[in-house]
């Protein structure tokens, strides 16, 4: 939930200046990472390890018998392996095959193999569409702790965070949801590529089917990812930004938000005013790279903009689970961590 209020922080920054665009261009990020265009027959092959299992078993057993196994060339098996052969192909292949339907990103660097495209699931994103009022939404949670700021909470932020923290029994276990490598760290300054693989081994199916990770991910194909280009907000996507507020406030750290910001005489005592005012700071549009209504919070911290200077610029983008999106788009490139500033350190 740090991000959440690096969310609300960030609304009042906006310094970038570029060359105003009219144009708009709907990005696909939901579109791609959910595999629409895989093979559907993949789902019915067996792996080549199971394949190549099966045949020395079955060797095993003609040799024993002390004869060799006939050869079997069915129309099945050479499907299956020319399929097999032409994955192998396209992994090898990679920088070639990515250099089109991007969504305007480009990856940096040297790209790195790319996993399967993450298939999240959209079964019920049509829904998030409807009028608020005719959504169903996850129970209030409960919770065991109190959601009242206690005044060392109230005095110090991060305090306040550690709570929030507390309080997210929907974050992830590591291990369990998910698995990353980091690779090896880096000075600030050093430019060298530190991590062979991807950041992400793997992110649980589970964590997708989850309402407000669901919600959250409907929103992402609504922005086009190019600064200074005019968004354009439909009927459909302010029911989509609605029903996200929604589910959230039911939770926990929401919960807690609201009392720690009314303490603050930062925040309307009224829940509903509230989420109204959650609202506006994170989806109204504002000014970026020269063009009135191109941008917004929500954009900018959770989604990401690509700046007007040759594609290799990217700013906001805090949010670790578009990161695992794009990664497995093979559109972002991880090369390693920074190393934290010692005290009194001057890089």
């Amino acid at each position: 939930m740090e991000g959440l209020i690096k969310g609300l922080a960030d609304v009042a920054f906006g310094d970038d200046d570029r060359n105003s665009r009219d144009e708009r261009s709907r990005s696909t990020w939901a579109n791609v990472v959910s595999g629409e265009d895989e093979d559907q027959n993949r789902a019915g092959e067996s792996s080549p390890s199971q394949h190549g299992r099966r045949q020395n078993l079955e060797e095993n057993q003609w040799e024993r018998k002390g004869e060799r196994m006939p050869t079997r060339h069915s129309h099945q098996e050479d499907q299956e392996e020319n399929t097999y052969a032409a994955q192998v192909t396209e992994q090898q292949d990679f920088s070639e095959t990515q250099k089109e339907d991007n969504d305007g990103w480009e990856t940096v660097g040297k790209k790195k193999p790319a996993r399967r495209s993450h298939k999240v699931q959209k079964e019920q994103w049509q829904e998030y569409k409807c009028p608020a009022s005719e959504q169903h939404y996850s129970d209030d949670v409960e919770t065991n702790g109190s959601l009242e700021p206690s005044q060392l909470e109230l005095s110090g932020l991060s305090e306040a965070c550690n709570k929030l923290w507390e309080l997210d029994s929907n974050r992830l276990v590591p291990g369990n949801d998910y698995q990353i490598d980091c690779g090896d760290g880096k000075r600030v300054h050093e430019r060298s590529d530190m991590a062979e693989g991807l950041l992400f081994s793997w992110v649980s199916d589970e964590v997708f089917r989850k309402p407000t990770f669901a919600r959250f991910c409907s929103l992402l194909d609504n922005y086009n990812p190019n600064e200074g280009y005019k968004e354009v907000v439909t009927e459909e996507e302010r029911q989509e930004q609605a029903a996200f507020i929604e589910e959230i406030s039911r939770t926990a750290p929401i919960k807690y938000l609201h009392k720690y910001l009314v303490l603050k005489d930062v925040a309307p005592e009224s829940y509903q005013e509230f989420k109204r005012m959650l609202t506006s700071l994170w989806f109204d549009l504002y000014g970026r790279g020269g063009t009135s209504g191109s941008s917004s919070a929500f954009e900018h911290v959770f989604v990401g903009e690509i700046k007007q200077t040759g594609g290799e610029q990217v700013s906001g983008f805090h949010n670790w689970l578009q990161f695992y999106l794009e990664e497995a788009k093979g559109t972002v490139d991880y090369q390693g961590y920074i190393f934290p500033r010692r005290r009194g350190e001057i890089v």
